[in-house]
C-alpha cells in the first residue's frame, strides 16, 4: 500500500462523506428527542391546565342534587319529585359517621347586583361557613363567610372576582361597601378569586356568596335546600359511602335505592381517578412515541456508523498498522458515535425548551399561569438515555473495525 498524497485525500474525503451522512442521521435523534420532551412538558402542562378547571375543589366529595323518580315504590308512582331539606344533613351526619363535612347549599341565577352605576347579572348563593372544606377559596380581599355570620344572620357577601371586576372596574379592597343584590344592601367582607370551573350552584368567579340563613329567607325556600354537599374524613373512599348514603336518603324520602335518577349524586373522587387514568395513558402514549422516534434516529446512527467503518477501511487499517490496539478503535468508533448521538439530542433538548416556553407565554397571555416546561431531571434522565443509546449504536460497526486487519486494508487498497 502506498501512502501518498492521494491515498490521504481518498481517506479525507471518506471521512467528509461520513460527516454528512451523520449530520443528516443525527436528525433523526434530534427529532426523536424534541418528540418526547416536547409531549412530555405539553402533557403536563395539559394536565395542569386541566386541573385548574378543579382548583380549590375538595377530591373527596360528593354532591348530591334530588330528582324525578323513574322507578314506582311502595304505592308511589314513577316521576314524582322529591326536595332535599336541612333535616337530611342532619340526618347524613349522624347515621354516616365516617362523613367529615355535611353541608348543604341554596342559590338563584340572574341575579342583579349593583354598585353605584355599575351592575351585573350572576349567582346569589347562600353556605355556611364549612363550605370552605367543599371549594376551598382564593381570598384577594377581606375574608369569607364566618360561624358568626351565620348564627348571627349578617347581611354581608363575599363577591366573585368576575363580580368584583364588574361592579369595581377601578379596582382596590370594596370591603366595607354596600352592593344591593336583588333587592337588599349587603356588606363586602371579601373577594374570592377562585378560578375553578366546577359549577357547584354556579360558578365561583360569577357568585355572590352570603350567609344561608339569610339567603333562605330573602328567596322564601323554607326547609328546601338545592343541594347537599359531603366530604368523607381521612382514608374513607367517598364510592364505598355512596349506597349508604342513597339508603338514607331512600328511607326518609320514600324512592327506591336503585333508582340512581332520583337521587343525582356527583362523586369528585372519580371525576379525579378518571383524569388520573386518562393522563397515565396519555403519558405511556407519549414515552412510546417518543422512544420509538429515538431507537429509530439511533438505528440510523448504527448504520451510518457502519458504512463509516466501511469506507474508513484503509485509515483504521494503516492505525493497526502503526500500532493502534482494537481497544483503540474500539474506543474511537463508540466515542464517536456517543458524540452524535449526544450532540443532536442536546440540540433537541435545548429547541424542546424553548418551544415550550414560547408556548407558556402563549398560554400566559390568554390569563392561565400554566406550567409546560420539564423538569431538571427529566432532562438529565434523557441526556443519560442518549448516551446510553450512543453506545449501544456503536457496538456493531466497532466490532467490525475491530475484525480489519492490516493485510485486508492493505489488499482492498
Amino acid at each position: 500500500m502506498k501512502l501518498d498524497y492521494d491515498s490521504f485525500r481518498e481517506i479525507a474525503d471518506a471521512l467528509v462523506r461520513n460527516r454528512s451522512r451523520s449530520l443528516l442521521t443525527g436528525f433523526g435523534v434530534f427529532w426523536g428527542i424534541f418528540m418526547l420532551l416536547f409531549m412530555v412538558g405539553g402533557g403536563q402542562g395539559l394536565k395542569q391546565l386541566i386541573g385548574s378547571n378543579f382548583e380549590g375543589f375538595a377530591t373527596n366529595t360528593t354532591i348530591m342534587v334530588s330528582s324525578q323518580t323513574t322507578k314506582p315504590w311502595k304505592g308511589f308512582k314513577e316521576g314524582r319529585y322529591w326536595n332535599l331539606t336541612y333535616t337530611d344533613v342532619d340526618r347524613l351526619k349522624m347515621l354516616i359517621p365516617e362523613l367529615e363535612t355535611v353541608t348543604p347549599c341554596i342559590s338563584t341565577w340572574g341575579t342583579t347586583s349593583q354598585y353605584g352605576e355599575n351592575s351585573y347579572s350572576g349567582n346569589f348563593r347562600g353556605v355556611y361557613a364549612d363550605y370552605v372544606n367543599i371549594e376551598e377559596p382564593q381570598i384577594e380581599y377581606g375574608r369569607y363567610i364566618n360561624e358568626s355570620d351565620v348564627l348571627q344572620e349578617r347581611k354581608v357577601c363575599v363577591l366573585g372576582k368576575r363580580v368584583y371586576n364588574n361592579l369595581f372596574p377601578g379596582g382596590g379592597d370594596p370591603c366595607g361597601k354596600f352592593v344591593k343584590v336583588g333587592p337588599a344592601y349587603y356588606q363586602v367582607i371579601g373577594v374570592d378569586y377562585s378560578s375553578g370551573n366546577i359549577s357547584v350552584s354556579g360558578s365561583a368567579d360569577e357568585s355572590i356568596t352570603a350567609p344561608l340563613p339569610v339567603v333562605q329567607k330573602i328567596l322564601n325556600r323554607g326547609s328546601v335546600v338545592d343541594l347537599v354537599c359531603a366530604t368523607g374524613r381521612s382514608g374513607v373512599r367517598m364510592s364505598d359511602l355512596e349506597p349508604r348514603m342513597r339508603q338514607v336518603m331512600a328511607r326518609q324520602h320514600q324512592f327506591d335505592p336503585s333508582d340512581k335518577q332520583a337521587l343525582f349524586i356527583l362523586n369528585t373522587e372519580q371525576l379525579f381517578s378518571l383524569i388520573d387514568n386518562l393522563f397515565t395513558g396519555v403519558n405511556f402514549l407519549i414515552w412510546l412515541v417518543g422512544l420509538g422516534t429515538i431507537l429509530a434516529g439511533v438505528i440510523g446512527v448504527s448504520n451510518i456508523m457502519m458504512v463509516t467503518v466501511k469506507e474508513r477501511t484503509t485509515e483504521i487499517g494503516i492505525r493497526r498498522a502503526i500500532g493502534a490496539t482494537p481497544r483503540d478503535i474500539l474506543s474511537q468508533i463508540i466515542m464517536e458515535s456517543i458524540s452524535l448521538t449526544l450532540a443532536a439530542g442536546s440540540f433537541g433538548i435545548v429547541f424542546s425548551v424553548l418551544l415550550l416556553s414560547l408556548l407558556e407565554k402563549i398560554v400566559a397571555a390568554t390569563g392561565d399561569s400554566i406550567n409546560f416546561q420539564i423538569g431538571f431531571w427529566t432532562a438529565v434522565v434523557a441526556a443519560l438515555m442518549l448516551t446510553a443509546l450512543g453506545v449501544i449504536a456503536g457496538l456493531a460497526p466497532a466490532s467490525r473495525a475491530m475484525a480489519i486487519k492490516p493485510v485486508d486494508a492493505m489488499r482492498d487498497e
